[in-house]
Parts: C-alpha cells; sequence; structure tokens
C-alpha cells in the first residue's frame, strides 16, 4: 500500500511539472541595504548578489516561484548625505542567505510556448525567511564592526516585493530583469544593539536590503492547454 501511494504520488508531480511550462535558471545582480547606516537610497547596488531560480507558469498570466539567493550587503556613513551620519562614520559588512517563494503577477498574457505571448511586465508577491550575522560581543569597543569581538547567525523573516520585466529569447531560454525589495522585521542587521552602549546608537527603524539584477532561465515541460486569461 506505502509502495502503491508513493509511486501515484511521484506520477502526479511528474504529470504536474510536465504539463506546464516550468523554468529552471540562475540570477545575477546588485545587492543594497537601508537602514541606520549610510545611504538612504533604495536602490543603490554596490555589492554583487546571485541565486538560483524556479518557475512553475500555473497560466499565461500567474507564475509560482522559488528562489535562493546569496547577497552579501555593506554600507558607510561615509557616502551618506547627511551630516549627522557623516560626522558618525559607521560602516559595516554583513551576509544574508535567503529562501523565497511566491508569485508573479503578468501584465500581459506570457505563454513561453506561443509566438506572439514573448514578453510581459510583473510584479511580484513573496514570503522570505533569511539568515545573517549579529553581533554577541563587542565589550570595550570604541568604534564599530572592526571592534566586534564575536558573531552568530540568526534567522528571520521578510516582506518581500518587486517589479520586473520579461522575454522568451529562444526557444528553450528567456531573460529577465527584476528589482525586489525586502522589508524585514529586525533592526540589526547592520550590527546594532541595545545589548552593548558602543552598538546603540538609537536607530529604532526596521532595515531592507535590496537585489536588483537579473536571470536566465532554461524552459521545460509540456506546453498546457490554458483557458483564456484566469
Amino acid at each position: 500500500m506505502k509502495k502503491s501511494f508513493i509511486t501515484l504520488l511521484f506520477m502526479s508531480l511528474s504529470t504536474l511539472l510536465l504539463g506546464q511550462v516550468n523554468e529552471v535558471g540562475l540570477f545575477l545582480g546588485g545587492s543594497n541595504y537601508v537602514g541606520d547606516v549610510g545611504r538612504t537610497n533604495y536602490v543603490y547596488p554596490n555589492k554583487i548578489a546571485y541565486g538560483l531560480i524556479y518557475k512553475w507558469n500555473w497560466n499565461p498570466r500567474i507564475a509560482v516561484r522559488g528562489t535562493l539567493t546569496r547577497m552579501p550587503i555593506s554600507a558607510n556613513d561615509d557616502d551618506a548625505d547627511n551630516s549627522g551620519r557623516t560626522s558618525r562614520e559607521f560602516d559595516f559588512t554583513n551576509k544574508i542567505s535567503e529562501i523565497a517563494l511566491g508569485i508573479e503577477f503578468n501584465f500581459y498574457e506570457y505563454d513561453l510556448s506561443s509566438d506572439d505571448k514573448t514578453w510581459t511586465p510583473y510584479i511580484l508577491a513573496e514570503v522570505a525567511a533569511f539568515n545573517y550575522s549579529v553581533a554577541t560581543d563587542a565589550s570595550g569597543a570604541t568604534s564599530y564592526q572592526d571592534r566586534i569581538t564575536s558573531y552568530t547567525d540568526k534567522t528571520s523573516y521578510a516582506i518581500p516585493f518587486g517589479v520586473g520585466i520579461k522575454s522568451k529569447i529562444s526557444d528553450k531560454f528567456a531573460v529577465a530583469i527584476e528589482t525586489r525589495f525586502r522589508y524585514t522585521f529586525v533592526d540589526d542587521i547592520d550590527y546594532t544593539t541595545t545589548n552593548f552602549s558602543e552598538l546603540d546608537y538609537g536607530g529604532n527603524g526596521n532595515d531592507w536590503y535590496v537585489f536588483t539584477g537579473f536571470s536566465l532561465v532554461y524552459t521545460f515541460g509540456r506546453p498546457a492547454c490554458y483557458t483564456n486569461g484566469l
């Protein structure tokens, strides 16, 4: 009975995957942080970010997607445009590893098996979990990150959303350019903390991080018999 159930489940998943157009590929771009240190620009990529992406095209208007992303981030008060930050001279570097699941909503019908529905702008909504480093000891520190003596990993969650445009470039390949914004529920990506006076400088807004870049995907699967629209 157990073997029959596993066989049936495998056959169902195989039919689902092959019955729709799937996309799998890589993306590359830049990441940036928005918070209590450095610049306040929401789109200002300054570190190379990369990852993997998978999409399942449910219909010509909606695609379900998952991503794995590695995003180094950094900021420096010397680059800020207000005197309060430039006089502090704080700076930091951190690394974010993220997994996200969400949906792309296409403005136009997008069907990779057709010859005319081959490009569209889109918006995306996701849920994401990410891992990063936080400071666990900064006793006696007289400046910022270079005086933190120990770190630990922490996992939190973000509300991601974004915009992009995608296009088919051949029978099997497509490209996309997009920007993804991540609003987090934490304020310590830049190592600020009330645990140590040396790292508590009064910031009280949650941190953001942003990815901007492009993806190249390979398409596979059998085109489905879509109904018109949704």
